[in-house]
């Protein structure tokens, strides 16, 4: 099983290669965060593959996507007032 590792985007920057040996060599997967929002992910072309190839893969991946999604909600949404006669 992949193992998935967050990281923020400084700390990928500085490390870069050492992020790319451990996607390469141990399949690990890095979501990279800027402010606590996730905004990419690293994976090995191997490993993008197997998920492209298999949809259960793919399926556990749209599933780590969207349980790090950012949703943004600026404002409140304004409801119209209901009156009774």
């Amino acid at each position: 099983m992949n193992e998935t590792k967050t990281i923020p985007s400084t700390d990928a920057q500085n490390n870069f290669g050492q992020i790319l040996n451990d996607v390469v060599q141990n399949n690990t997967r890095y979501v990279i965060k800027r402010r606590t929002i996730p905004l990419a992910i690293v994976l090995s072309l191997s490993d993008f593959e197997q998920i492209m190839a298999n949809q259960d893969e793919r399926q556990k991946m749209t599933h780590v996507v969207q349980e790090l999604g950012h949703v943004y909600s600026l404002g409140e949404t304004v409801q119209a007032k209901v009156e009774t006669a």
